[in-house]
């Protein structure tokens, strides 16, 4: 059996924090009417009017065929019954919960259908890749259509992959900004007035990101040809490339964050 759910009826977002307001502000972008959602929060503040606010899952009286899980993952046992309680009994349960399996949502929440999500917060753009993975059978095109807004899916073959999705598209803007934050830095030590430098990074890194995305060549590829020989951009190259020096920075980063996912989920 394949779980469909109903455009037409309301999604039961619970937890609204960082991440659970970009995907909130997603949708809400897309032009998804603010009555469609449902937010219960105790801190959550300043949601759109329309958008019905509630700080206590008691204060509700109807149950939901699709929620959204966007709490911190120590939070989810505490409040499974809560939760479940909430539910219809084939509800769909999208999970944003980092390190949380789905073997463990379905103890909790038994009988509905369970699907993990890692996006990150350009979610609120519509710009967000979405690691997708299920462990039972559901709709694949009906859940794409509804994180379309979002951004851009990729269903994964494993669970296990979530980590390494979590680390490289979920954590990995952290990384991306602390990089541009690098690259100011370096044009303020290089002479650079502080905010001028920190601007020329953001429009550096935009124009680039623009190029990586609408040509067919690869980001190596596109690398060699802004390369000239004996260059600016070779000199700063061997740098980075000297005994793989990037590579293997950006390679324990993410190692470092999949592992922590690998703990946080006990295994």
């Amino acid at each position: 059996m394949k779980i469909v759910h109903n455009a037409h009826k309301p999604i039961l977002l619970f937890g609204c924090g960082n991440m659970g307001r970009a995907m909130l502000d997603g949708w809400l972008a897309a032009g998804v009417d603010p009555n469609h959602f449902i937010v219960v929060d105790p801190q959550a503040s300043n949601l759109p009017h329309a958008v019905r606010h509630y700080r206590d899952a008691s204060e509700l009286d109807q149950k939901f065929s699709a929620l959204v899980l966007a709490i911190k993952p120590q939070m989810f046992d505490a409040l499974a019954a809560e939760i479940e309680a909430l539910l219809t009994p084939d509800a769909l349960v999208v999970s944003i919960l980092a390190g949380t399996r789905t073997a463990a949502l379905s103890d909790k929440l038994p009988g509905r259908f369970v699907v993990r999500l890692m996006p990150n917060l350009a979610a609120a753009l519509g710009k967000s890749p979405l690691g997708l993975f299920a462990a039972n059978m559901v709709d694949r095109l009906a859940i794409e259509a509804l994180l379309a807004p979002l951004g851009k899916p990729f269903w994964l073959n494993a669970e296990e992959q979530m980590d390494a999705v979590t680390a490289l598209a979920g954590s990995g803007p952290a990384f991306v900004y602390r990089f541009i934050d690098a690259l100011a830095k370096g044009g303020e030590a290089l002479g650079l007035e502080s905010k001028q430098s920190l601007a020329l990074a953001i429009a550096m890194i935009e124009g680039t990101s623009a190029l990586a995305t609408n040509r067919d060549a690869s980001p190596s590829e596109l690398a060699h040809r802004v390369t000239s020989p004996g260059g600016t951009t070779a000199a700063g190259l061997a740098v980075l490339d000297q005994d793989r020096t990037l590579e293997k920075l950006v390679e324990a980063t993410l190692r470092a964050a999949r592992d922590r996912g690998v703990e946080l989920s006990g295994g």
